[in-house]
């Protein structure tokens, strides 16, 4: 017996994709075009200042000689925070997604608790590691203290990028574990079989036969944490302040001269500048994460 429809079939795929194009184009698309039109301004965001067209000047003042420190400070933040926070995010969740996918007794409450810290957010997040190295007697002030010891801990320029690090890995590696979980539960249980039939050991099985079946679990992963972590400033904020030369990001940057300057004040804020800011972090963002692609889609096709 046919059955009639009120509309042709593809009418509600195509209906669906219509309404989330529009909201794209609205949420996503205008508000891109409107950043990158304020890079050419001198907008302020203050009421009753005239807003000019300077063009391409807000990008000479990011690479200028003068702003050159704070610009290149920045990028190479930004570059060091993306690159170790990613390797190592990376490379923590897939051991513990494969610790987690044996049949260990607690399993479900082990996994919980590895994605416990992505639900929790930055704010407690950065709450969590401000008293765990509390310099007046955080656990890890104690610690240290026992091998006669010290450090100001986030306050130190030193180490203080390394922690937000840290911090970093620490709040989102359980997105990174579900992904791998989901990925090992996706290979046949028979491939492993066969291969220690055939006499391969433990790594022989992880390197020739997990690693190539998690391909795609690890390039989602990886351009995962590449956008975030390029893009990420508030944990840094939150745990070190706006200001802070030592972990200076070009997100933070965006966001100390777009809502205060440097100083603080809304006298020292350039929304302008900011916008152009954000549009090199755009570039920035855009080129490593093709690049990366680009790269894992080769390793994929010779695995």
């Amino acid at each position: 017996m046919s059955q009639s429809f009120p509309f042709p079939r593809r009418g509600p795929v195509r209906l669906t994709f219509g309404i989330g194009l529009v909201v794209l184009a609205l949420f996503g698309l205008v508000p891109a075009v409107g950043v990158l039109v304020v890079s050419f301004t001198d907008l302020r965001g203050l009421p009753y200042l005239p807003v000019n067209w300077v063009g391409i000047q807000n990008y000479l003042d990011f690479f200028s000689p003068a702003k050159w420190s704070d610009s290149a400070n920045a990028l190479t933040n930004t570059i060091v925070f993306a690159f170790f926070s990613t390797i190592f995010q990376i490379a923590l969740a897939l051991g513990i997604a494969i610790l987690l996918n044996k049949p260990l007794r607690g399993r479900n409450f082990y996994r919980a608790v590895v994605f416990m810290p992505t639900v929790l957010g930055v704010t407690v997040t950065g709450l969590v590691f401000s008293l765990l190295f509390n310099v007046s007697g955080g656990p890890a002030t104690s610690v240290l203290s026992w091998f006669g010891g010290e450090s100001a801990f986030f306050g130190d320029p030193k180490i203080a990028l390394a922690l937000v690090i840290v911090a970093q890995i620490w709040m989102v590696l359980g997105v990174s574990v579900v992904i791998f979980l989901s990925g090992l539960q996706a290979i046949p249980e028979e491939l492993h079989e066969a291969a220690s039939i055939d006499g391969a050991t433990g790594w022989q099985r992880f390197r020739f036969l997990t690693i190539p079946m998690l391909a795609p679990s690890i390039t989602a992963n990886v351009l995962l944490g590449i956008v975030n972590a390029l893009q990420s400033y508030q944990l840094t904020y939150v745990l070190t302040g706006p200001n802070n030369h030592s972990t200076q990001v070009l997100s933070l940057l965006v966001y100390v001269q777009g809502f205060g300057g440097k100083s603080g004040t809304t006298l020292s804020q350039s929304q302008g500048y900011a916008a152009s800011i954000s549009m090199v972090q755009f570039v920035l963002v855009g080129a490593v994460s093709l690049i990366a692609l680009w790269f894992l889609r080769r390793r994929e096709a010779k695995l």
